[in-house]
């Protein structure tokens, strides 16, 4: 069997200066992976929930899209640098290794919060770095994933925007 197969790395993070919260996914999925761009899958609900925060409807230009995430003081990442996954589902990812979230946010001291876009970013937040000092000054905001699955909780847009309101104290003016 080849082990590399189904191997996956994460993007590099779109963070610039003064950036206040770091959104975290746990890996690019098999979409966005393609095109290489973060949350390419038109159906996931990201670019809506940040635009959403502010009354706004996403920019059609993905360049555009992360000028305004940027503009707003929002980084993206993932918690995970590489792993073994087939196709997107997070219940699929294997073999994860953490990308150096200590090491980026020692790059980044306006940082503020840590924003976890679902459970598994935030369970591999646990697993590798809850007791690590260097980030221990962030705030960690557990997010519903902007995943379109709809969960028992989160059926639509409108559920999770009403979640992701949290980030509104971190964002730029």
């Amino acid at each position: 069997m080849d082990e590399d197969k189904d191997k996956v790395r994460s993007f590099p993070p779109m963070i610039g200066e003064g950036a206040r919260v770091l959104v975290l996914g746990s890996m690019p999925g098999a979409k966005s992976l393609q095109e290489q761009r973060y949350y390419a899958n038109e159906r996931n609900y990201l670019w809506r929930l940040l635009y959403g925060l502010r009354g706004l409807e996403p920019d059609e230009a993905y360049g555009d899209r992360l000028a305004y995430a940027a503009g707003q003081g929002i980084g993206l990442w993932d918690m995970i640098e590489h792993c073994h996954r087939e196709g997107s589902l997070d219940m699929n990812i294997r073999n994860a290794v953490p990308n150096d979230l200590p090491g980026l946010a020692a790059s980044y001291p306006s940082l503020q919060a840590l924003a976890f876009n679902g459970s598994k970013s935030y369970e591999i937040y646990r697993k590798h770095f809850a007791e690590h000092p260097g980030l221990a000054h962030l705030d960690l905001l557990r997010l519903p994933s902007s995943s379109p699955i709809p969960t028992p909780a989160m059926r639509t847009l409108e559920d999770r925007l009403e979640k992701w309101r949290m980030l509104l104290p971190y964002l730029k003016e």
